[in-house]
């Protein structure tokens, strides 16, 4: 527009426009002495401002002067004039995450588990301060840079401090992405943040929000509606990120997902997010690993290596000296090379174990005839011995994990005799092939996951070049 200037503020240069709200507009800015760092400022003009906006800036100026996390975006400093108030914050060169997604319109699951992973750390983190974001949403979640990005959650206009127990009357957030207790009663907790990481989530996997509708009366119909969330068939999903989705957009806050257990989720895996402290994790089991494979524990050994791999590949991520590196993933593809030669020798022994087991099987199941749930139970566990002879190890793994759940709970019915003694070597022979499996898993999964890495910077450059 002609004869548009950006608004003046001392020991800053405004320049580009990057996005605006309600009653503010956010600008790029340079600072302009020192070290010309690049920043972000939010301008709230003053006139703008009524009674509920006087305190979402508030409140977004208290929660951001406290907060400081990597995923959480930082607030740098805040100013005022006649005109305006200024929130001057770090500057996220990736645009936001809404955009991210229009432009690649579906992503791959690896990429989003890394994303998952960066926004569960900002919410533990306001989980353990006890505060509410209250409107998450892809348009409030920032990518950091370009080439490396990290998400930063922003837009802290509508978080309160929020206690467990704590109930508001007050409609915050947006439709799309606000969990149904939010419309429905207008009586809500923090569960709600929950359902919103479900909403995003689910957008990120397939493309479109859950209640994606041409109108804001069919919108507010899916909202009110009681049906359960149908996840969609294609692209297909890991079990673990169908589990956590389903548990997150339960319209029941008090069936969603808790807290603790959303972080402590396996799809979510904090543990292994990448961090400063990754490669020393990796390197302390690698050393325990070469211990026992040089004591010929070889089975102990491939499934050291294999944790060890669980490190190693976060600590790639994290690394950002190019020789370094490229040192880590040549050690990482010499302990692959050993876990893959580990797998053939601890294979072969499982194997002819489970082959010799055969017959004992056969009989414990004659001897079982009558306890039709044990019998149904050992059925399952040759099934999965079949699945393993074929080389389907995912299936196989998945069998053995059935029968073991059974055969473990008749184990500690069982009394005392022959018949206990041949289940507890079944379930013995059973869980070190199962065990043996999940190694095998890992190992072939490892240049898929790093790939997956990588990917997430490859995946960001590619969204530039169709903005």
């Amino acid at each position: 527009m002609a004869g548009w200037a950006p608004p003046r503020l001392d020991d800053f240069i405004l320049t580009d426009k990057l996005g605006s709200g309600t009653y503010a507009t956010v600008y790029k800015a340079y600072r302009k002495r020192n070290t010309r760092e690049v920043v972000a400022i939010k301008c709230v003009s003053k006139k703008s401002l009524n009674k509920a906006s006087v305190e979402n800036l508030l409140t977004e100026i208290e929660i951001l002067k406290t907060v400081r996390h990597p995923h959480i975006l930082e607030l740098k400093d805040f100013q005022w004039d006649r005109d305006n108030i200024f929130l001057i914050t770090e500057y996220c060169a990736g645009g936001d995450f809404s955009r991210f997604i229009r432009t690649r319109r579906i992503l791959p699951e690896k990429i989003v588990q890394i994303f998952l992973q960066q926004l569960a750390s900002a919410l533990k983190f306001l989980y353990e301060r006890n505060i509410s974001h209250l409107d998450l949403k892809p348009q409030n979640i920032l990518l950091s840079s370009l080439d490396r990005p990290h998400l930063k959650l922003a837009d802290f206009g509508f978080a309160q401090h929020m206690e467990s127990q704590d109930e508001s009357q007050s409609l915050r957030g947006s439709p799309l992405y606000m969990a149904p207790e939010m419309v429905c009663s207008r009586h809500y907790d923090a569960r709600v943040d929950l359902w919103s990481v479900g909403v995003i989530l689910y957008e990120a996997l397939f493309g479109r929000a859950p209640f994606a509708s041409k109108s804001f009366s069919e919108l507010e119909e899916k909202i009110r509606s009681d049906r359960s969330i149908e996840l969609p068939t294609r692209p297909r999903v890991s079990p673990e990120c169908r589990d956590l989705l389903q548990r997150l957009l339960e319209r029941d806050p008090d069936q969603r997902i808790s807290f603790p257990d959303f972080f402590n989720h396996p799809f979510v895996d904090l543990e292994h997010m990448p961090c400063a402290e990754s490669l020393q994790k990796a390197a302390s089991l690698v050393a325990k690993a070469v211990e026992k494979d040089g004591a010929r524990d070889y089975s102990a050994a491939l499934s050291l290596y294999c944790r060890a791999l669980e490190y190693f590949i976060p600590s790639l991520h994290y690394e950002t000296d190019v020789r370094r590196k490229e040192a880590i993933r040549s050690k990482v593809c010499q302990y692959v090379s050993r876990a893959e030669e580990l797998k053939v020798l601890v294979s072969s022994s499982n194997k002819s174990l489970l082959l010799e087991g055969i017959s004992s099987r056969e009989l414990l199941k004659e001897m079982s005839q009558d306890k039709p749930r044990l019998f149904a139970a050992l059925d399952v566990a040759s099934a999965a011995v079949a699945k393993d002879e074929e080389g389907m190890a995912v299936d196989a793994l998945d069998l053995y994990q059935q029968s073991l759940g059974e055969l473990i709970l008749m184990l500690s019915a069982e009394s005392v005799g022959r018949r206990r003694e041949l289940l507890h070597a079944e379930i013995q022979t059973l869980m070190k092939r199962a065990e043996f499996l999940k190694e095998q898993i890992k190992t072939t999964d490892w240049k898929n996951d790093s790939l997956g890495h990588e990917m997430l910077s490859e995946s960001v450059r590619g969204s530039c070049l169709l903005q």
